[in-house]
């Protein structure tokens, strides 16, 4: 058991939920102190001490767990999962993800055998409609929500 206060962990969980849903987003060590509603330097020691990682080793986890997803299930380039996992430098991606997942990307994707969704179904309907958030979780989605129209009122 850690040594953080019972009452701060809803606060560690609202921030982690915040790196989850935002993880393709420019996220840093003070937005999520922030929305965890503490410093942060304590949010930092915090977290690291209740999850085992600092707050941008788990950011950087959870990208390069969701590029893993995209290499994997659609047919999208390296350069474009970049991108769509929020790395605005190829290089920095890939040496991230082969020191986490032990092969390049393009490699991995290379070793992924199976149906593959068009690039042009991710972008048109959504990242986050498109592709599974975890292996296991069935099918992809292919409807979307609101149609354009229903967006605009």
């Amino acid at each position: 058991m850690s040594d953080v206060p019972v009452e701060l962990l809803p606060h560690l969980r609202r921030a982690r939920d915040v790196a989850d849903r935002n993880y393709a987003a420019a996220l840093d060590l003070a937005a999520l102190a922030a929305a965890a509603g503490v410093s942060k330097y304590h949010f930092l020691r915090c977290f690291a001490a209740e999850y085992g990682e600092t707050p941008m080793q788990y950011v950087t986890r959870r990208r390069i767990e969701r590029a893993s997803d995209l290499l994997r299930a659609t047919n999208l380039t390296v350069t474009e999962v970049c991108g769509l996992v929020g790395y605005s430098s190829l290089g920095s991606f890939s040496q991230r993800f082969t020191e986490l997942v032990g092969m390049t990307p393009s490699e991995y994707q290379r070793t992924q055998a199976g149906l593959r969704i068009p690039g042009c179904f991710v972008f048109m309907l959504g990242l986050k409609s498109a592709i599974p958030e975890k292996p296991g979780d069935g099918g992809v989605a292919y409807r979307r929500t609101e149609s354009p129209a229903e967006e605009e009122s």
